[in-house]
């Protein structure tokens, strides 16, 4: 038997008071958090491309989350944008401008030398990419191509994931090549990507040893709205989709792999409400 571990992207919510937290203080919130989950996302440090720089998180925030978390705990982390996007936004004159930091392997450690406060605690380090057309990039071959060769200069023994938000990109030589590089791969239930049980079905015999699946659900706007910033209620309950999602969870785990299941409040209004609804399913 594998292992499943629960978790929700991000953990500053009061709204979660009852849910996850006896009390306001935000102070605590992730020690308190800890208490209750296996893992969480951390997305913070994923929103790093400026025009001339790519941010790094600070040292003491770094030592503060170790701090606060058990020596099991785990950080499932998104790596910079500034390493995902291929080009930064169009400028004033709607150009789009080359981002030089685009998969930089010397940006990347400097990001790993960062998190060294918590590296025994990184449970994956997970690599977002957004939709690549054309003219971002031409194929995915040679993306593919550009991805090893940022690879062969990171250190190996660290464990990373890859999110692509192209459908038409994930079949069965990706999750190959996935595999043969022990890197993981990312699956996201929303937006407009193919839904993730099916993936599972028609590939999950080419998966590595670690699956990461992230639930966030179809339109974030539409969701801040009906819940006016208020995560403790069930707005929009996926009952089917979360019964195959379950049997497919558990079904990898049975067959010895390590499957991240992390829960975003957007996918039915609550993380932690959806994440018992999981587990009930489970059992």
């Amino acid at each position: 038997m594998g292992t499943i571990l629960f978790g929700t992207c991000s953990w500053k919510y009061p709204s979660w008071l009852d849910l996850v937290y006896s009390h306001i203080d935000q102070d605590s919130f992730l020690a308190k958090y800890a208490q209750h989950y296996e893992m969480v996302e951390i997305d913070q440090w994923f929103w790093s491309l400026g025009r001339r720089s790519a941010g790094l998180p600070k040292h003491e925030t770094v030592v503060e989350y170790g701090a606060a978390t058990p020596e099991n705990f785990k950080f499932t982390i998104k790596c910079p944008n500034a390493l995902t996007r291929p080009f930064h936004d169009k400028d004033s004159q709607g150009t789009m401008l080359p981002n030089e930091f685009f998969l930089d392997p010397s940006l990347m450690h400097a990001f790993i030398a960062s998190l060294e406060p918590i590296r025994s605690k990184i449970g994956l380090l997970m690599f977002q990419f957004g939709y690549l057309n054309k003219r971002s990039m031409e194929s995915q071959k040679l993306f593919m191509a550009r991805l090893d060769r940022f690879f062969q200069e990171l250190p190996p023994e660290l464990p990373y994931a890859i999110e692509l938000r192209n459908p038409a990109w994930l079949h069965g030589d990706w999750f190959t090549w996935l595999s043969d590089r022990h890197i993981a791969p990312v699956l996201i239930q929303g937006y407009w990507m193919d839904d993730i049980s099916q993936t599972i079905e028609r590939y999950e015999q080419l998966f590595g040893e670690t699956v990461s699946i992230r639930l966030h659900g179809e339109d974030r706007e539409e969701m801040e709205i009906d819940s006016g910033g208020q995560w403790n209620r069930i707005i929009n309950p996926r009952d089917r989709e979360l019964a195959t999602i379950a049997l497919s969870v558990t079904t990898m785990a049975e067959r010895g792999r390590t499957v991240f299941v992390q829960v975003n409040n957007h996918y039915e209004g609550s993380a932690p409400l959806t994440i018992e609804r999981l587990r009930a399913l489970m059992r």
